[in-house]
């Protein structure tokens, strides 16, 4: 919903200790902590280097079959007690897919956080089913991940390193002099090349609005954040320079927690109708698939990446998260937009007995084909797995 409220009325901000299950805490988890993580000390120092390669340099690579496999977790969304169905979940999703690489793609803990090692639990939980099984993973941040900065002093640069200690991290430091925390893009190779064959942006699209900007209030406007123009930026100029360095535009996707306003544009094939024959118009138009439960939530401010995205042509798709209850995906002139569902069971989610139904992830299977590389897309949801959908 636009205003950020669940079907009972609760802001999204008030959703702290939810998980009907989280007295469990998956102690065993905490077993799996990364060394010197209580310390709140880096552990991986000998990956800096690795990790903190130029743009431009190779970090992961397709198969020898030429596919790669990406698993999109979205607002797993809980603190230090989160509900085992979210880890149970992830772990289901990894052993069956048996993907690449991850996105976690924000709203990866939430409020409730209180101490430093409350927070440093919170994310263990959601590294740990990567970690465990050596898979490559990677986070971006959305609007709730600093929630507890106040009472556990953990604002986003902080976690970026508690996140980067972990083995199989690939995020890098992230772009400074530009908005957000964290910001980067990953080069995908060939089998055994260092020749990229497919891009990946991960980008923070902020937490909320400022108060004011110009002495002017935001009131009755979202309240969410936006892309800022220096992203898009840089997005614009990085893509420009991968395409100087190997003589052609590398196909990408990018990974944004709030989305763009062309979503909602998309749903209704319009800027302004809202009807169901405006929507079927849609469907038609841009093929549009997969459920739209509440009012797409993005920053009173058109950030113009879309826009730089056509000029560029290089990014197939843009998926996001935020809204749990939306898991629509279409072909908006040229790119594909999305959604993933809620992943975290600990996060709002439907009304009522069917709160959980769309709790999943979003799958992508990627087939390089000559200098271009096919993108499929499909959502897998709990149920699928067996895991208990009771709405409690």
């Amino acid at each position: 919903m636009s205003n950020g409220m669940d079907q009972k009325g609760m802001d999204r901000k008030q959703f702290l200790k939810i998980g009907g299950l989280s007295a469990l805490a998956l102690a065993a988890g905490a077993s799996g902590f990364p060394s010197d993580l209580l310390s709140g000390t880096a552990s991986a120092k000998e990956n800096e280097k690795e990790k903190d390669k130029p743009h431009g340099d190779v970090k992961l690579q397709f198969r020898a079959d030429g596919t790669f496999k990406i698993v999109q977790f979205n607002d797993t969304q809980d603190d230090e007690d989160i509900d085992p169905r979210t880890v149970e979940l992830m772990e289901k999703v990894l052993d069956d897919q048996k993907p690449d690489f991850v996105v976690l793609n924000g709203d990866n803990i939430t409020g409730g956080t209180d101490t430093p090692d409350e927070v440093k639990k919170a994310i263990n939980n959601i590294a740990m089913p990567m970690e465990d099984r050596g898979i490559p993973w990677a986070i971006t941040f959305g609007n709730h991940d600093q929630d507890s900065m106040p009472n556990s002093g953990y604002d986003e640069e902080a976690m970026l390193q508690l996140y980067r200690s972990y083995t199989y991290n690939r995020n890098d430091k992230g772009v400074k002099g530009i908005t957000g925390t964290g910001n980067m893009n990953i080069l995908i190779g060939g089998h055994n090349s260092k020749n990229p064959v497919f891009n990946l942006w991960l980008l923070d699209a902020g937490r909320y609005a400022p108060k004011e900007i110009a002495g002017q209030s935001f009131e009755g406007y979202p309240d969410w954040d936006w892309l800022r123009y220096n992203q898009v930026n840089w997005y614009t100029e990085t893509s420009e320079a991968l395409e100087r360095k190997f003589g052609r535009k590398i196909p990408s996707l990018m990974f944004i927690h709030i989305p763009l306003w062309e979503y909602r544009f998309m749903w209704f094939a319009s800027v302004d109708g809202r009807t169901d024959a405006d929507h079927a118009r849609a469907v038609a138009r841009h093929g549009i698939v997969g459920e739209r439960n509440e009012e797409e939530c993005p920053g009173p401010i058109n950030s113009g990446m879309f826009s730089a995205i056509l000029e560029r042509g290089d990014v197939k798709g843009v998926f996001c998260g935020h809204d749990h209850v939306n898991t629509y995906s279409g072909n908006y002139y040229g790119v594909m937009l999305g959604y993933c569902g809620s992943t975290g069971f600990g996060a709002y989610g439907l009304e009522g007995a069917e709160r959980n139904r769309l709790r999943g992830a979003r799958v992508y299977n990627l087939q390089s084909a000559g200098n271009d590389v096919k993108v499929d897309t499909h959502l897998v949801f709990a149920k699928d797995y067996g895991i208990d959908l009771t709405a409690n």
